[in-house]
């Protein structure tokens, strides 16, 4: 009989913090650094709303694949119009270009940041060729410890920081449970509901389950617990950032040059070690986020591309996906062409048209997840209940109105 110690519990679960390492990016740790400095932990409470919307659209996904086997893609190619998608397929082409090309330049801004020998955009291309190899020749259990030791240095360093400062508990507390609007924070709680917790990383978890031999109904529980892990190390974070923000009393600067802001004001309030240890989390952030989105994100190629109509017989488990030459040419296409934009401004068309697709991908999922979860006859046991439903609605009209935001504030300019 194998022994048993309060961590085996905790072993088994993994996905999900493979899921919370590849959403908090450069992002969300710009979000929450920048609503730190501006607000201290007054918007905590958006943080923690936030990934509770977030880890209901990811448990409803989770259980439309236990429920039949097939992912949100498969399930949008051979049920719903075609247009659907084709919408997934053109945000993911624009998405390709916007995101990695921001995952190697804040990678390379904090590789630069522990060792300035080599530029910016070296750092970049170093990164990016790093986690394409780890993607390309190693297997799933290899890339799931590396980011379970990534997430765990990321929270760590962040929450020493956090607690060195010394921050008021019982504010801390009031700030996540009672909902208060600061003067001009508006803008900022939308911010918030946009960028934490990540967008299409979300839909890499379907993958990573699958990966974790999680199928059928009786894997409900531990998708459950092992999303509420997830983000839960969400939360902590985000919030540990802007304790550590509004304790050293960071000015706000532009992109990911706010992260270096706040390590120059904890080596004044710490020492040395505060200023390293942010900087080590922030690399650990940056990093697994691409490692997670180079690993994860070609799954929805190879799966598009296996289901498309006049394809071949798909693979029988979706798993096999990585070993195909689909896979592993976008692989490579994610990791090199986005590199490019290194050394130039993106174009305003790009820009226009990325805000605006990937604006109404939250809430087109959220409908798809209120659609297809209550259908009995596709999902049986697994389907929508009534307060999945309601909280799904929430997130359908708070992303819908962020979208809407989004839209309007980049034509307007």
């Amino acid at each position: 009989m194998p022994k048993l110690s309060l961590l085996t519990p905790f072993k088994a679960l993994g996905p999900g913090l493979v899921l919370a390492a590849a959403g908090i990016g450069a992002g969300d740790v710009v979000t929450a650094t920048v609503m730190g400095a501006k607000f201290g932990t007054q918007l905590a409470w958006a943080m923690l709303a936030c990934v509770i919307l977030k880890w209901a659209l990811n448990e409803s996904m989770a259980r439309w694949q236990l429920a039949t086997g097939s992912t949100m893609i498969e399930a949008c190619m051979k049920r719903l119009p075609r247009w659907v998608s084709q919408f997934f397929f053109l945000y993911l082409l624009i998405w390709t270009f916007s995101v990695g090309a921001s995952l190697a330049s804040a990678c390379g801004l904090a590789g630069h940041s522990l060792f300035p020998q080599l530029p910016t955009w070296a750092w970049g291309i170093i990164h990016s060729v790093m986690a394409a190899a780890l993607v390309w020749g190693g297997k799933f259990d290899l890339f799931e410890r590396v980011m379970k030791i990534l997430v765990g240095v990321m929270v760590l360093t962040v929450l020493v920081c956090a607690i060195l400062l010394k921050p008021d508990g019982l504010e801390l507390l009031r700030d996540l449970f009672w909902p208060s609007f600061p003067p001009n924070s508006g803008k900022s709680v939308l911010t918030i509901f946009g960028g934490i917790g990540g967008s299409m990383t979300m839909l890499c978890y379907d993958y990573w389950i699958r990966e974790n031999a999680w199928t059928g109904p009786s894997h409900r529980r531990a998708v459950r617990m092992d999303l509420l892990l997830a983000y839960g190390v969400t939360v902590v974070f985000a919030v540990a950032l802007t304790i550590v923000a509004a304790g050293c009393n960071a000015v706000v600067t532009q992109g990911n040059g706010m992260a270096l802001e706040v390590a120059s004001r904890l080596e004044s309030a710490l020492g040395p070690v505060g200023h390293w240890a942010f900087l080590i989390g922030f690399w650990c952030a940056v990093f697994a986020s691409m490692l997670g989105v180079w690993q994860g994100v070609p799954y929805f190629f190879a799966d598009f591309m296996a289901h498309r109509r006049n394809a071949k017989q798909p693979p029988a488990e979706v798993t096999q996906y990585k070993n195909t030459r689909v896979y592993r040419g976008y692989l490579l296409f994610l990791a090199g062409t986005p590199l490019v934009l290194l050394f130039a401004n993106k174009p305003v068309s790009v820009v226009l048209l990325f805000t605006i697709i990937g604006a109404f991908s939250v809430p087109l999922l959220a409908t798809l997840l209120l659609y297809l979860n209550n259908r009995r006859d596709w999902i049986g046991e697994l389907r929508n209940r009534w307060l999945s439903n309601i909280v799904l609605a929430i997130a359908l009209v708070m992303f819908g109105w962020i979208a809407v935001t989004e839209i309007l504030g980049v034509l307007a300019k």
